[in-house]
């Protein structure tokens, strides 16, 4: 069981993500996260509202089963298979996330300053946790897709767009890191 604790190599989760999309294809359906929120929003009733939301939403069935053992999968991976929690990153980087307040930096994958129970009691870390979720869910909408939609879904269907989404993000990425994150923090 030891082969399982370990991140997988590229040269066998790549393929097999390859493999995922190109059944996909085959069988004429789009993998894709973020397009879960509006079948959810159809299920919950909010065609009433909006013309967006008048879709038949049982053809996109499979992809909420998708969504649902996305958060199973995570869950028992982290419950279950998860015996080292600590992220291995260089020293300088680890010093400077420390220098900015995250002490936690190193010792796992999201910092206990964002994300512990303890720091939902704090007004600014919920600002920027209710502000980021609907830049990010605005973002996603306005892009046609989430990340994971548009670099590897759309990639794989060799989408202009999806291509020109993945520069954007990579640049907000690193606008975000450089420029912003400094004056947040």
């Amino acid at each position: 069981m030891n082969w399982i604790y370990n991140p997988w190599p590229w040269y066998v989760s790549g393929p097999l993500i390859a493999l995922v999309l190109f059944v996909l294809l085959m069988i004429g359906k789009r993998f894709g996260m973020s397009s879960n929120l509006r079948t959810m929003c159809t299920i919950c009733g909010a065609g009433k509202a909006s013309g967006f939301f008048r879709f038949d939403w049982k053809a996109q069935r499979w992809n909420l089963i998708v969504a649902f053992g996305v958060v199973i999968g995570g869950f028992i991976a982290n419950t279950f298979l998860s015996t080292d929690t600590a992220v291995q990153l260089n020293p300088e980087v680890v010093a400077d996330l420390q220098s900015k307040g995250f002490e936690s930096a190193g010792q796992a994958y999201m910092p206990d300053s964002l994300f512990s129970n303890d720091a939902l009691t704090d007004p600014k870390v919920l600002i920027l946790l209710i502000v980021g979720g609907f830049l990010v869910g605005f973002g996603a909408r306005y892009a046609g897709g989430c990340t994971s939609g548009h670099a590897i879904s759309g990639l794989s269907d060799l989408q202009l767009p999806s291509l020109i989404a993945v520069f954007g993000f990579f640049i907000g990425g690193l606008l975000m890191v450089h420029l912003l994150f400094p004056l947040i923090f």
